[in-house]
């Protein structure tokens, strides 16, 4: 079986674990952190230039060398920010769990989270988010109203968009097709945020596998809107904040443990990190 079958074969798993009682969020990151990571981890893992081969295999492809990465001059807009947007993959609820219990419970704009994840999941995992951050954190329904000092997360299976219409702003779902096979796609959910709110959006791209944010942070970029990325040290798997950040795409590039305090910087102009007992 090929990795992403064994991938797909995992999540079939907990689904179906999930419909049969095991509800509890708790539990199913455990789970994920217990068997999933260590899984990815080491399909990832490329052989070492000491570790010999068996006869007749292919030659390793040994230690790789990294293109020095370039980090994009901050923007020259003054446009006051109106929405912070992240995306997240594979080790995401863990990386958010830590992240959102920052930001301060007088946060001044909305954010919205595209986190890949199967239906159910995704509601799950904000009401465990809402129980530890000073913000109320919500699956996203189509219709919400974007206000200030929520948290929204993409519904499982869904694509989730910002929407302007010519009166309030506004958040809606839809199921088209997907995007680097991912739905929710941060692609998408970027790419609506750079149309409604140009240069006035900060992107995060946080760990996770494949590009799938790589197309959305070039959309903000191109709008003039700053994006920050998780580094490799602290991220799960460094895919999505890696590709955003060799493209040259990202005017910083952090611990996670930095980035509550650099969001609430950059918002308001001063540290406001202020997390829940």
């Amino acid at each position: 079986m090929d990795f992403f079958g064994r991938i797909g074969k995992f999540f079939v798993e907990l689904f179906a674990s999930s419909q049969s009682g095991n509800q509890n969020m708790a539990a199913t990151t455990e789970s994920i952190d217990r068997d999933l990571i260590p899984k990815i981890k080491a399909l990832c893992r490329f052989p070492s230039e000491n570790q010999s081969s068996p006869p007749g295999a292919a030659k390793p492809i040994g230690k790789i060398s990294h293109p020095k990465i370039q980090l994009h001059a901050a923007s020259t807009r003054s446009k006051r920010l109106g929405i912070v947007a992240i995306g997240v993959s594979t080790g995401g609820p863990e990386a958010l769990a830590k992240l959102l219990p920052t930001i301060p419970a007088r946060f001044p704009l909305p954010v919205v989270i595209a986190q890949h994840m199967p239906p159910i999941f995704t509601s799950l995992l904000a009401n465990r988010l809402s129980a530890k951050c000073s913000l109320p954190v919500r699956e996203c329904k189509t219709g919400d109203l974007i206000e200030p000092g929520c948290i929204w997360i993409a519904p499982g299976d869904y694509h989730m968009v910002v929407q302007e219409d010519g009166g309030p702003i506004y958040l809606r779902t839809h199921q088209e097709p997907r995007e680097n096979f991912c739905r929710p796609s941060v692609d998408v959910l970027f790419r609506s945020v750079a149309e409604v709110y140009g240069a006035g959006a900060l992107g995060i791209i946080l760990t996770g596998m494949g590009q799938d944010g790589l197309k959305g942070c070039e959309a903000l970029s191109a709008a003039g809107s700053p994006i920050i990325v998780q580094d490799e040290a602290s991220s799960v798997v460094w895919g999505m904040p890696g590709f955003v950040a060799r493209a040259g795409l990202a005017e910083k590039i952090m611990p996670l443990n930095q980035s509550g305090a650099e969001i609430s910087h950059r918002v308001t102009g001063q540290s406001l990190v202020e997390a829940r007992p």
